[in-house]
């Protein structure tokens, strides 16, 4: 299942005219046939965009709320627990300026709340959703992320539940990428326990190594990343600088509300039938699920 940018996926050789707009390009037969599926890669112009100025950033991470910026140090194992990830000990801002050197992560999140990200934003996914939305229709909570990294860090092993095109500005890194689907490398233990309790990073399995995708993510690269599909990244020699676009469908509401009720019986010592084993058994779930959020926002308003 290995590939790199010159063994990609046989979806990926044969392609048919690319399509290319203001800030996206990519093979449309390819996109229809990977989204949701499987890595792909794309093209985008964003590169020499002045939302990514360094002065630009800095003043975007003053801008922005504490808790939407998230940063640690840069020289991690592949398995860590989340709340375990070691600080760097520097400000955000001296972690910017200091970012060649100092040997840190850093995400910029939910950028979007500034409006002329928002604009980008949105001016990029209004180039994919008229392919995205055949697929998994209604799109919803766009979101965009900014991702500023030290040369030679390393994003721990993980899953995000969100559909996510990773564009790369500045910088390299490699990717490592596995199938979600396959029940070896995620089990329903570790959905359950990420939709019902955010546990974001998972154990890593030399095993696993064999099974991956690897793309070596250049500037002007983006690549798709699937729902919940595990992945960790290496950064190349230089400061990296990459902006994520994501959003949500429908579809994933159910997702997640299935395995938390699995979660729920898990708890009560019940095993639980995986999720799309039983359309019906699924429903049954996500309604419990959906019903009783309701009566408990409704029972905490009361409350106030």
């Amino acid at each position: 299942m290995s590939s790199t940018l010159l063994d990609a996926p046989a979806s990926a050789v044969a392609s048919s005219t690319p399509k290319t707009g203001p800030h996206l390009s990519y093979d449309e037969t390819e996109f229809r046939e990977c989204f949701h599926k499987q890595p792909f890669l794309i093209q985008h112009s964003l590169c020499d965009h002045p939302l990514f100025e360094l002065e630009r950033l800095l003043q975007l991470a003053r801008d922005l709320p504490e808790n939407h910026i998230e940063y640690n140090a840069g020289n991690l194992p592949l398995t860590v627990e989340q709340a375990l990830t070691p600080r760097n000990g520097l400000s955000v801002e001296e972690t910017i300026r200091r970012i060649e050197s100092c040997k840190s992560w850093m995400v910029l999140k939910w950028v979007h709340h500034d409006p002329a990200y928002a604009r980008l934003l949105e001016e990029c996914l209004e180039q994919i959703r008229p392919l995205t939305e055949p697929i998994c229709p209604g799109m919803r909570f766009a979101q965009a992320y900014i991702f500023l990294t030290s040369p030679g860090s390393v994003t721990p092993y993980h899953i995000d539940p969100e559909h996510n095109f990773l564009l790369q500005i500045r910088g390299s890194k490699t990717i490592h990428q596995f199938n979600g689907s396959d029940p070896d490398v995620l089990s329903s233990v570790d959905l359950e326990r990420f939709y019902a309790g955010r546990v974001r990073n998972l154990e890593f399995r030399e095993e696993f190594r064999q099974k991956s995708w690897v793309y070596n993510l250049e500037p002007g690269q983006g690549l798709h990343f699937p729902v919940t599909y595990p992945h960790y990244v290496q950064n190349g020699d230089g400061i990296s600088v990459s902006f994520s676009i994501t959003f949500r469908t429908p579809d994933l509401d159910k997702r997640r509300m299935v395995h938390q009720f699995n979660a729920g019986l898990r708890r009560w010592g019940v095993t639980p039938r995986p999720i799309f084993q039983s359309p019906l058994s699924d429903l049954f779930k996500y309604q419990a699920v959906r019903v009783g959020t309701k009566l408990s926002n409704l029972v905490r308003r009361n409350e106030d």
